[in-house]
């Protein structure tokens, strides 16, 4: 189950990542962070833990019983 949730977990920050990285540099346009270095940082580094997140688990053996 633990496993499930730090997949979701990282796909959703890689997502969320991704679109405040688009914005951040204006690309994504209607919205405050529009433009926005601080932005375009919080994206970086939520999509970069979001990759880790997610390489990890798919490179994780599973558990023997």
């Amino acid at each position: 189950m633990r496993r499930w949730i730090t997949l979701a977990a990282g796909i959703v920050l890689v997502l969320v990542g991704a679109v405040w990285v688009l914005q951040g540099i204006g690309i994504i346009t209607g919205s405050f962070m529009t433009g926005q270095k601080l932005w375009f940082l919080i994206g970086l580094a939520a999509f970069l833990v979001g990759v880790v997140l997610v390489a990890a688990n798919v490179t994780r053996r599973k558990p023997t019983s």
